[in-house]
């Protein structure tokens, strides 16, 4: 049997990157947060806000392709108890029906 000479170590030599440039690097381009939820001047209301928070609340399963208000019923169906403020919200007409996701994913 041949003998090894040496360690794995040097035979898999790997160079660590600088974490602190690296870190910096990322706050400043505003990779924290990944674009679809980052407001560009977008001001919108509190209850826009509130269906924001619904659209990303994974509980109620996933809302790709599917209107607010369907998903919201789906989850009723399921009997996974969505908000009833957000069943107001959708049916007042005065909100958009489209998920935050529309078009983006």
């Amino acid at each position: 049997m041949a003998s090894v000479s040496g360690n794995m170590k040097g035979f898999y030599r790997q160079k660590k990157s600088n974490t602190k440039s690296s870190k910096k690097a990322s706050a400043k381009s505003g990779a924290a947060q990944p674009t679809a939820l980052v407001s560009h001047g977008d001001d919108y209301s509190a209850c826009e806000a509130m269906l924001r928070q619904f659209d990303m609340n994974m509980a109620y399963g996933p809302c790709a392709g599917m209107t607010r208000t369907a998903r919201w019923e789906r989850a009723q169906k399921l009997g996974l108890n969505p908000p009833q403020e957000i069943e107001k919200l959708l049916k007042s007409g005065k909100v958009q029906n489209e998920s935050l996701w529309d078009g983006r994913i």
